[in-house]
């Protein structure tokens, strides 16, 4: 088959989306040979990193047996790098379910060569984020008790505080990210493990797997699955950094008591993630040379919502100024007009206003978009910025509050640092671990889209023994044909069901259009599983808050009725979405036979690692009809025909 390379820039938009469009077989290689291929120097990266985690973890085990007096943190700063860490990497987590969920359901076909790295920096970033919580707590041993429980001294938290809320939100933010990634994993570690050299890796990487043979019951019940937590996991982008906010919106401290917060944090959290996709996208993509895969398009869309999320943010400056001075409130007129630009942290506060809101304005070039020097060292600087935005927001509204004779000074300590420094290492040694383990790049949807660009497979003559037509030895039961185009796929499927054969099925490496309706499949009932854990998940979340709060531990908190449905909502709405989650993804489990790790086609004479690129229909005929079909199957262009499963 002659190639045609398609010029990105002559192409239609929608077509924009691999460089010279390179066929499946290609892909397949460049995509998943990064698992038995590691980069030259990966060893000297992780042992850097490596020794970057070994740092952390010195300062926290330092931090435990010592205490939080180690910290910088003191009265009334009692929020210090702890809490500034936290809300950073919650808000670096953002830009992955942003990419995975939201333009999903967007439908832009972009997200596909992305997709997988930011879902991976979401759960290494989430990750991160955990820790600082803990540590803060002062006796981190204890941290289990903020886990609602029948303790022996009948002590429950208290679900009016934004603190419980924090639990349950990053709780599920990581659960349902961490399924949302697995989820759309499987079908390329299915591909690792049928073409991964070795018979050792084949077997780990089949175990993950779960038995996954790209069936078209199995896509017709992942791609209802993926859409359904795609849209869960949308729900959780803007919840959990707006329950972030909450720890600070409903407190009264000058700078903290706003509504602005929960959509500046969101747009915040979406702007210093997408910073953090670029800083390991550039040279991820330099690394492994994936310029065709990665393309400037991919660059100029990330740049694109990248500027628009700075311009959000830059408007959230703005106006919480222009609330201060227009509050007449003194302390807040003072901290935000006085303090903030001219005080202590000053050199902080232009940091951050030069790197968030002047250094992202080169993007209205497409030049810039395009160019990954200037996208990787914009993203550093965004970085730092968005840092030192959480360490404005949180230091300096604690150093001036409303008591003068009060006022300190925060200045973190060399553990402060320590933390900080290795909170960094350890999330590049977890991302380092995932690209040298784990296809970073989803590479059926990238095969997905080369296919809809008009590309099928090369030719290729079928092994010695499995010619067209031929049979092998042992004859099975069925028969499995190889095509090597959806459309040659869906035309076998409908000549077959129109000679009356029933027991069919299709094999590929993608979802194929059609396919359900040429098999006679129904809608997936996995909508029905997430509505139900979902209806579960708000009837424990609510009953479960109103039973303790109102009648197992009844507490008076500031005149607060013991029925706070209000205050109830946020944890509601966490477990709605986490129950419905989990449901799906059982669902997933039990309709599409995940976990069996046999199946009767893979009997199956010379058909090792082809369900990687080719189409495959599976027919299980009467002995009678069993010449007919062959026939059948060779005139509408099967490459082969083999036998598979075991005669009785």
């Amino acid at each position: 088959m002659t190639t045609v390379a398609v010029p990105v820039h002559e192409a239609p938009l929608d077509q924009r989306v691999l460089v010279g469009n390179p066929p499946p077989t290609e892909l397949t290689e460049k995509l998943l040979h990064t698992v038995w291929r590691p980069l030259p120097h990966l060893k000297w990266m992780l042992l850097v990193t490596g020794a970057g985690t070994a740092l952390l973890g010195a300062a926290m085990l330092y931090t435990f047996l010592t205490g939080v007096g180690l910290w910088g943190n003191n009265i009334p700063v009692a929020w210090g790098f702890g809490i500034v860490n936290f809300v950073f990497w919650i808000g670096v987590g953002h830009a992955g379910t942003f990419i995975s969920a939201f333009l999903v359901l967007l439908n832009q076909t972009w997200r596909a060569s992305i997709n997988r790295l930011a879902e991976a920096m979401t759960l290494f970033a989430v990750s991160n984020a955990l820790l600082f919580p803990i540590l803060h707590l002062g006796r981190p041993w204890f941290a289990y008790w903020l886990i609602p429980y029948p303790a022996t001294m009948r002590i429950w938290p208290q679900f009016r505080s934004a603190l419980p809320w924090d639990f349950f939100a990053v709780a599920t933010y990581f659960t349902v990210s961490l399924l949302f990634w697995y989820v759309g994993l499987i079908p390329d570690l299915a591909g690792v493990r049928d073409a991964a050299p070795g018979v050792t890796r084949r077997r780990i990487y089949g175990v993950f797997a779960l038995g996954w043979r790209g069936s078209a019951r199995q896509w017709h019940h992942y791609t209802a699955a993926y859409g359904l937590l795609a849209g869960l996991a949308t729900a959780l982008v803007i919840s959990v950094h707006t329950v972030v906010s909450f720890d600070f919106a409903i407190t009264n401290l000058p700078g903290w008591h706003s509504t602005i917060f929960p959509p500046y944090f969101v747009a915040g959290a979406i702007f210093s993630g997408f910073a953090m996709v670029f800083t390991l996208l550039i040279p991820t993509r330099r690394a492994f040379r994936l310029e065709r895969v990665i393309t400037e398009r991919h660059l100029d869309a990330m740049a694109k919502v990248f500027l628009t999320t700075s311009l959000i943010v830059a408007y959230s400056y703005i106006v919480e100024i222009f609330l201060a001075w227009r509050s007449h409130e003194p302390y807040e007129r003072y901290t935000m007009l006085v303090f903030r630009p001219r005080g202590t942290y000053a050199p902080e506060f232009w940091i951050m206003m030069v790197c968030n809101v002047f250094v992202p304005q080169i993007f209205w070039s497409r030049r810039a978009r395009t160019s990954p020097l200037t996208l990787f060292v914009a993203s550093i600087l965004v970085n730092l910025g968005m840092w030192t935005e959480r360490f404005v927001l949180i230091i300096t509204s604690q150093a001036r509050d409303f008591l003068p004779s009060s006022w300190h000074v925060y200045v973190p300590t060399p553990v402060d640092g320590a933390i900080l420094l290795g909170s960094f290492c350890f999330f590049g040694f977890l991302y380092l671990l995932f690209i040298r383990w784990v296809p970073f790049i989803a590479a059926h949807e990238i095969k997905h889209l080369s296919y809809e660009l008009g590309r099928g497979a090369e030719p290729r003559d079928p092994p010695a023994g499995a010619r067209a037509g031929e049979r092998t030895t042992p004859v099975g039961e069925g028969l499995l044909a190889e095509f090597q185009s959806p459309s040659q796929l869906s035309r076998a499927l409908e000549s077959l069901r129109e000679m009356g054969h029933s027991r069919l099925d299709a094999y590929s490496p993608h979802p194929v259009e059609g396919i359900g309706d040429a098999l006679g499949l129904r809608r997936s009932v996995l909508s029905r599983f997430t509505l139900a854990g979902g209806v579960l998940g708000a009837l424990t979340g609510y009953l479960g808050q109103w039973w303790i709060s109102a009648v197992d531990y009844p507490l008076n908190v500031g005149g607060r009725p013991l029925h706070s449905a209000p205050a109830f909502i946020p944890v509601t709405f966490e477990l709605t979405i986490l129950f419905a989650a989990l449901a799906t993804v059982l669902g997933l489990f039990l309709k599409a036979h995940l976990g069996a790790l046999w199946a009767p086609v893979d009997e199956a004479f010379g058909l090792e690692g082809a369900f990687l690129d080719r189409f495959w229909v599976a027919v299980t005929p009467t002995e009678e009809s069993r010449g007919s079909i062959e026939e059948r199957l060779v005139n509408l262009g099967a490459l082969r025909v083999l036998p598979f499963g075991r005669r009785p």
